[in-house]
């Protein structure tokens, strides 16, 4: 094996204080905030303090028992995510707990901002949810990513990438955000972990943008990369020490996959190209972190409106009443397969293979 040692060389992402200063500028553009220049003078001051000082996460407390160095000080913040998280699996575990499913609407699309039209996607995930409500014992999330682009405040960052450093750098949940030195905040994935955690079955309906996902469901896709092989013990790298998490990965890691077990169906749609290809990157991706298919009508992709105008794809929509219907039974066979996975009855046949290669 190579000698470990972390390699550096990019150029300096600091900024002169008044650079700092005018990119925060931008945040107070609107001519409201004129009487509040003193103020805002203020503010400034106390954010260039804390950006020098790399204050990412200014609330802390001792880790405590069950960690690696339980002297380590832990963001309060992440701690909260994880106890979200803790609560979240012990009730996906409750053999009493009614099956819950996590249904997905990918697209950025919203009749509440600058394309002032609904998302099909948006359709297609209601009329799922109609189908899965109708289910007894079974409880519904919605998660509507268009509130990206709509909702002030709401954000996922960008996935760090520390995994490629060393799999135990990459932390469950991500402790890269909140970096409140950089402005990092209000980061949704705090609240999107343990809904994936709860969640017996994952359903997502998406629209295929440039043969890719949309952006804000590529940014969570991302994000969940912690989940799949991801380290709950910060304490063991001290926090982000690249040196001490090659060392672990190079001892062995187990890459703990923490959202295995769970069921999933694939509703992908068009207007001219790409849909294969996104429902097949979709489907191995969530089979690559231990998902189960839900059979074959789980997984759809059909073009609405082929090669015609966009302003009459709603209409398209409309008549489509075949695709509607397949969209009801991906939700159908999702259920049908929660059903079975919390009977004991479903389960992947390589499911006590050992991984050769675990990556």
């Amino acid at each position: 094996m190579a000698k470990i040692n972390v390699r550096k060389g990019m150029p300096s992402a600091t900024l002169t204080r008044a650079a700092f200063a005018a990119r925060l500028a931008e945040r107070f553009h609107d001519p409201a905030f004129s009487p509040l220049k003193s103020e805002i003078e203020r503010i400034t001051a106390a954010a260039w303090e804390a950006y020098t000082h790399s204050r990412k996460a200014p609330d802390t407390r001792r880790a405590g028992a069950g960690f690696a160095n339980p002297d380590y000080q832990l963001s309060t913040e992440w701690l909260a995510t994880r106890a979200a998280i803790a609560a979240a699996e012990r009730r996906h575990k409750s053999a009493t707990a009614p099956s819950r499913i996590l249904l997905i609407n990918g697209s950025p699309r919203s009749d509440q901002t600058c394309p002032g039209e609904m998302s099909k996607s948006w359709r297609l995930a209601k009329i799922a949810e109609a189908t899965l409500r109708r289910a007894r014992g079974v409880e519904v999330d919605l998660l509507d990513l268009s509130r990206l682009t709509s909702e002030f405040g709401r954000q996922i960052h960008p996935c760090k990438a520390c995994v490629s450093t060393a799999m135990p750098l990459c932390h469950w949940p991500c402790s890269c955000y909140p970096n409140h030195s950089l402005g990092q905040v209000n980061d949704w994935m705090a609240e999107i972990y343990p809904m994936w955690v709860a969640a017996h079955g994952i359903m997502i309906v998406t629209p295929v943008h440039w043969y890719q996902a949309p952006t804000p469901l590529k940014a969570m896709i991302d994000r969940l990369v912690c989940a799949d092989g991801g380290n709950p013990d910060p304490t063991s790298t001290s926090g982000k020490d690249p040196a001490k998490a090659k060392a672990i990965e190079a001892r062995g890691w187990d890459y703990p996959r923490h959202l295995a077990g769970r069921a999933f169906s694939v509703v992908v749609h068009g207007d001219t190209a790409g849909i294969e290809t996104l429902r097949r990157s979709l489907a191995d991706w969530l089979g690559d972190m231990g998902l189960i298919g839900a059979g074959h009508k789980s997984a759809i992709d059909r073009y609405v409106g082929y090669y015609e105008p966009y302003a009459e794809s709603h209409h398209a929509l409309d008549a489509d009443r075949a695709f509607q219907e397949e969209t009801r039974n991906a939700a159908r066979a999702l259920l049908t397969a929660v059903k079975l996975l919390r009977r004991g009855k479903l389960a992947p046949p390589d499911t006590k293979l050992r991984e050769p290669r675990p990556k």
